[in-house]
């Protein structure tokens, strides 16, 4: 997509196709957060494929046409929430800071990991979308390949860095772990306190990944 990102009051707001051509009033901007919302909480509920505009506008209260005002199709809104969801993985990427062995380490960790988790939150449904293939959008998967593969590479790297093994093997086990738990306890609800559950997969995957001890 080649529209530029606007920030509404507080959040990025990504144009679709209708919208992408003109500047968005404050007005605009907030019926396009609604939609896009909506949309998510939709797919969220019945899945993208079973997912109509009909179900959208509903859930936003919205008319057919007001959501034809900023987005082409469903597809066209989920594009659009795939650029967010990227922007805020490679934001994430790009903040990560040195994961030693010490408790410095396991706390840059933790951090990460909630990011990650409170991201997926917000956009499951694209990740799923991403990961499971759901979507013959090349502009979509191309997003979520780009995102996925700059936290694997920034992980890699604090992984050699820590003095571990950082082959592919090792890091798609990472990633798939990482990816495995947010579903799990975003979708499934794990049955802990998240503070707790993301104090333990820090742990283990301090000790698991970055050869960090018990005494760390």
């Amino acid at each position: 997509m080649s529209a530029p990102r606007r920030r509404g009051a507080s959040r990025v707001i990504v144009p679709g196709s209708p919208a992408d051509s003109r500047e968005l009033r404050a007005q605009g901007r907030r019926t396009m957060g609604k939609l896009m919302d909506a949309g998510m909480r939709v797919f969220a509920e019945r899945g993208y494929h079973a997912a109509r505009v009909d179900d959208i506008v509903h859930a936003a209260r919205a008319s057919h046409g007001t959501f034809y005002l900023y987005f082409a199709s469903k597809e066209d809104l989920l594009r659009a929430l795939a650029v967010e969801c990227a922007g805020e993985l490679e934001a994430l990427a790009g903040s990560v800071g040195p994961i030693g062995p010490d408790s410095n380490g396991i706390d840059e960790l933790r951090r990460v990991l909630e990011q990650f988790t409170r991201t997926y939150r917000r956009y499951g449904p694209v990740v799923r979308a991403w990961l499971e293939g759901q979507v013959d959008d090349r502009e979509v998967n191309r997003l979520g390949v780009r995102a996925f593969t700059e936290i694997a590479t920034v992980l890699g790297e604090r992984l050699r860095d820590s003095g571990a093994p950082a082959d592919p093997a090792t890091i798609a086990a990472l990633m798939a772990m990482l990816e495995r738990f947010a579903y799990f306890h975003v979708s499934r609800g794990l049955d802990a306190e998240e503070s707790t559950t993301l104090d333990t997969l820090a742990c283990v995957v301090h000790r698991g990944f970055f050869r960090a001890t018990a005494a760390a």
